[in-house]
Formats: structure tokens, C-alpha cells, sequence
């Protein structure tokens, strides 16, 4: 479990919170070869990155999105060296695979210096405990997701997203949720699950695939990043909110192959990258 902050303590403002990513990431899987200099630049970890083969009978996704015709994991790997990201947080994605993460699994399995997984899990599944446990023993998995947008009719409370994140906690994974547009229901999740540790996907920011932007893009950040209430020292909801704003900085989602070393630098090195 990630450590809490201090009652007194306030919410850590984005920029620390990417340094301290960054730090985290020192040294990466490609910095990591025998030879290297003692001294490393910090790795440059892409926090969430979605790998698909094309639509195909064998493999059909289940919706077609405004995406590229496939981003095959050699490729996001080739992209990947192309700028300079050692590594990344590699989200099966819902959009194609919906619940299957064998595609994840298969591009994990032949690049298992370049990506960590997580996969969504099925709040309808009775058995979704199982499947999060199973989960766990799959080589280079690091956490879960779930989906609260409004289009999943889903209440902060519903019997499924508990079962779920009953099993994180039992499981010592995080948990990523995706809440743009609903970011009520996505605090009010998180006030819910004390104990869970959660990464906000998007940072709770609706993206939309095909233009218009939003003409406000920005608007539903302070909603959960600083909202009065949240910010009073003391308050409870704020330090869970905290947690699941520094979890980053706790090695909540960078394995241990990217960081070897235990504990938090007290001054990390300069941000170089991460996309968000």
C-alpha cells in the first residue's frame, strides 16, 4: 500500500507529481544493460498506451473507433524508440477487446522489457475476483481498469465496482478508472474505497476522438484535482484523494524492473516525458 500523506499536508500540484513519475522510472529496462555509465538520465515511461492488432475474424473488435486500421505492438514499440520512451503502462483496450486482454498478453509476452499490464475487469462478472487474482499471477501485470463514464450506467455504489475493488485491495493492485464526463460519480467512487489506490485515467478530462474539442477543455479538472473540499487540511476525502493524485510517486504502476531500487528520492531529477 502507498504510504499517506500527512493530515496537514496539501495536495501535490501536477508538476511534482510528474518529477516524482519520472524519478520513479530511473533507471529504465533500456538504461538497464550492462556497460552503461554509472550515471543515467531518468527513463521515460509513457503512463498509458493502447496496443491492437487489425479487425479481423480471428481477432473482431467489438467497436471500430476513429483509431488507425492497427497500432500492433511492434509498432507502438518501433513509435516508442522513434522518440525516446523506454517503457510504458500498456492498457488492453476496451474499445476493441472490451474484457480480453490475450492481445496485451501475447505483446507483453514478446516485448517484456518495454510494457506492464493492465486490463479492464467486468463489474457484471460474479467471478471477477477470480479473474483479478488470476490476474496477479500473469507475468507483467501491475493493475486493473474500470470504466464509470456516464454510457456505463453505473452508480459509485454498484455491487459489481465494489466486488472489484475489494479484490484490488486484497490483490495490492491499483486501480485505473476512467470517469471523464461523470466526475462526480468518479469521486464519490473513490470516497467509497478508502483502502483502494486508483490512478484517474485522462486525469478526468474528456478527449473526444473526432473534432470538435470541448470548448472548455480544462473545466472538469478542478472538479477532483482542487475543489474546496478536498483541499482543507485534515479533511479525509482529501487525503484519499491525495493517495490516488501520488500514487505515481509511491511505484503504484512502474514495476519493479523499471525501478529496482526501494524508497523515494527526496529531490528527483527533472521530468523529461510522460503522456498522461
Amino acid at each position: 500500500m502507498a504510504n499517506r500523506s500527512a493530515p496537514g499536508s496539501r495536495l501535490t500540484d501536477r508538476r511534482t507529481v510528474l518529477r516524482a513519475a519520472a524519478a520513479l522510472a530511473a533507471p529504465g529496462p533500456a538504461l538497464m544493460r550492462e556497460g552503461r555509465a554509472a550515471v543515467r538520465p531518468p527513463a521515460v515511461i509513457d503512463a498509458q498506451v493502447h496496443a491492437y492488432a487489425a479487425n479481423t475474424p480471428e481477432r473482431p473488435w467489438h467497436n471500430v473507433p476513429n483509431w488507425p486500421a492497427h497500432v500492433t505492438g511492434d509498432e507502438m514499440v518501433a513509435a516508442m524508440d522513434n522518440v525516446g520512451v523506454d517503457g510504458a503502462i500498456y492498457i488492453s483496450p476496451f474499445s476493441m477487446y472490451q474484457y480480453d486482454a490475450s492481445y496485451a498478453v501475447s505483446v507483453q509476452r514478446a516485448h517484456p522489457d518495454k510494457f506492464a499490464l493492465v486490463k479492464p475487469v467486468n463489474p457484471d462478472d460474479p467471478a471477477v475476483a477470480d479473474v483479478i487474482a488470476d490476474w496477479k499471477k500473469t507475468p507483467g501485470t501491475v493493475g486493473i481498469r474500470i470504466i464509470l463514464t456516464k454510457e456505463s450506467n453505473r452508480a459509485p455504489d454498484d455491487p459489481g465496482l465494489d466486488r472489484i475493488l475489494r479484490a484490488a485491495v486484497n490483490n495490492d493492485f491499483p486501480v485505473n478508472v476512467l470517469f471523464w464526463g461523470n466526475v462526480e460519480a468518479g469521486t464519490a467512487l473513490i470516497d467509497r474505497h478508502p483502502d483502494a489506490r486508483f490512478i484517474i485515467d485522462h486525469m478526468g478530462i474528456q478527449q473526444p476522438s473526432v473534432p470538435p474539442a470541448p470548448p472548455q477543455p480544462w473545466a472538469d479538472l478542478p472538479k477532483w484535482w482542487n475543489s474546496p473540499e478536498r483541499h482543507r487540511a485534515g479533511d479525509a476525502d482529501g487525503r484519499r484523494l491525495r493517495q490516488s493524485v501520488w500514487l505515481v510517486a509511491e511505484k503504484s504502476l512502474v514495476p519493479d524492473r523499471f525501478y529496482p531500487t526501494a524508497g523515494k528520492p527526496e529531490r528527483p531529477p527533472v521530468f523529461r516525458g510522460v503522456q498522461v
